[in-house]
């Protein structure tokens, strides 16, 4: 198991209203997926390769404003059947390495304090071999 797999469980294992967590590279490819236990996605396989991607775009237009806006944290979407939400993660200096894609049950009214939390710290703690990775 590399090492975004076991991240991607993590994260999974950390509320049970995650329902999926996924690790894209700066132009969005998946590295990593993990879904909670007896989940049946909404998306097949190449749907969420192809989310990845456009995820991956639209955190570069993102972090294109974090020198006017301040450092971004996380983005949400709702849809009627998921919430869905998307992490940079940057160096310092506002370089995309990877982009970590999550998603929660509909009535997951707490996923904010979730990712603000438990997900964003769990990150933090792995900063340092992700951007590793991303060298390579």
């Amino acid at each position: 198991m590399n090492v975004f797999e076991e991240f991607c469980k993590n994260v999974v294992a950390l509320d049970p209203k995650i329902r999926f967590a996924g690790i894209a590279d700066g132009d969005g490819k998946l590295e990593a997926t993990a879904d909670r236990k007896d989940l049946t996605p909404l998306l097949s396989a190449e749907e969420r390769a192809q989310y990845a991607i456009t995820a991956a775009t639209r955190q570069y237009t993102r972090l294109r404003w974090e020198y006017r806006l301040g450092k971004i944290s996380y983005a949400s979407s709702h849809y009627t059947k998921l919430i869905r939400a998307t992490i940079p993660i940057a160096d310092e200096n506002s370089r995309l390495a990877h982009v970590l894609l999550l998603s929660f049950d509909p009535n997951a009214e707490d996923f904010h304090q979730i990712i603000t939390k438990k997900i964003i710290p769990l990150v933090a703690k792995n900063m340092a071999n992700f951007l590793k990775a991303a060298e390579k």
